[in-house]
């Protein structure tokens, strides 16, 4: 395959992760954001034209294979019809989008354009995830009793003081902060059947429109219950992403600042194993998920070049869109 010619839409936090991966396999040509500045710092970083406005980006544009949607969540929707119309595939930054039925549109406007339309989740790359989804699939924890996901990040409103994060855009705390996780979860154990808790801001009143913690009862599809439990309260720093599994023959628990760590674990017969584990992703005064870009991009490019490679579809975004708007919609903001 040829070097292909890759865009970013959006150059806030997380673009420069995809420019530092599409500088190892291809070429970035066109960077694009309507802070002119942002757009200014990235494209001479990696000699990219810069753009202020993805309508300017794609009129000026002839060619381009695929574009990095790094929007806010809010915008990834009509940005990615925008990339995909013009002709390029999508990667698209984490939620795939904040509705579902905005979802099902990008995802039928790539069958009509006959583009691919992926999205990120990288966290399915976490060693310490990628062995429990192993040895689930070998079925070497046996009958599955309940589990228990926790979400304790901390958010201080500087974070969302002048930002998108917080408002309309945003879409909630489970879509800009623990997307990953609720994949991950789903992507172990299958899809959520009901749900019943609690949701409420107790310490951004005055900074956004969703809840800043939340714990919520789940019984999934397969019958079995658990819990998840999550805030953006935790003093200071973040304190942990943690999934507990308890089983017929093992009890399991990944945790750490990100689920990237085997906490505890009493088996039988068998041990995780899991290789040195990886940094996170390190915005300054906060860090987020996992840092597994560079995974991400060489199995993009597997994919493009072979379509059974396996790789995160949107329809595989679209569960986690659909299981957080089960969440929010069953559970009312008090």
């Amino acid at each position: 395959m040829s070097r292909l010619k890759f865009a970013i839409l959006g150059c806030g936090k997380i673009a420069p992760r995809h420019a530092a991966e599409i500088k190892k396999h291809g070429d970035l040509i066109a960077v694009c954001d309507i802070i002119r500045s942002k757009a200014d710092q990235l494209g001479s970083e990696y000699g990219a034209k810069a753009y202020y406005h993805p309508d300017e980006l794609f009129k000026n544009t002839s060619t381009i294979d695929l574009v990095a949607v790094c929007t806010p969540n809010g915008l990834h929707t009509e940005h990615s019809i925008a990339a995909l119309l013009h002709g390029a595939h999508v990667l698209c930054e984490k939620p795939l989008s904040i509705s579902a039925a905005d979802g099902k549109r990008m995802i039928e406007v790539a069958e009509k354009t006959g583009k691919k339309l992926f999205v990120v989740k990288s966290t399915r790359y976490n060693p310490a995830i990628a062995a429990l989804k192993k040895a689930l699939v070998e079925n070497r924890l046996g009958k599955l009793y309940s589990f228990q996901l926790n979400c304790f990040w901390n958010r201080p409103p500087a974070y969302y003081a002048g930002s998108w994060r917080g408002t309309e855009l945003d879409g909630g705390t489970l879509f800009t902060q623990f997307s990953h996780y609720i994949d991950a979860l789903l992507w172990l154990l299958g899809d959520i059947h009901q749900v019943k808790g609690f949701r409420k801001n107790l310490a951004h009143p005055d900074s956004i429109l969703s809840e800043d913690s939340g714990i919520v009862a789940l019984e999934l599809q397969s019958g079995l219950i658990g819990g998840l439990n999550w805030s953006v309260n935790t003093y200071k720093e973040n304190m942990e992403v943690s999934l507990t599994l308890i089983a017929e023959k093992a009890t399991i628990e990944l945790g750490g600042g990100y689920m990237n760590e085997v906490k505890y674990q009493a088996s039988g017969d068998f041990l995780l194993d899991i290789p040195q584990e990886g940094a996170a992703n390190d915005y300054g005064f906060y860090k987020g998920s996992m840092s597994n870009h560079d995974q991400v991009y060489e199995n993009l490019l597997r994919a493009l070049a072979n379509e059974q490679h396996p790789f995160i579809s949107a329809g595989d975004g679209l569960k986690t869109v659909e299981a957080i708007e089960r969440i929010y919609n069953s559970v009312s903001l008090s």
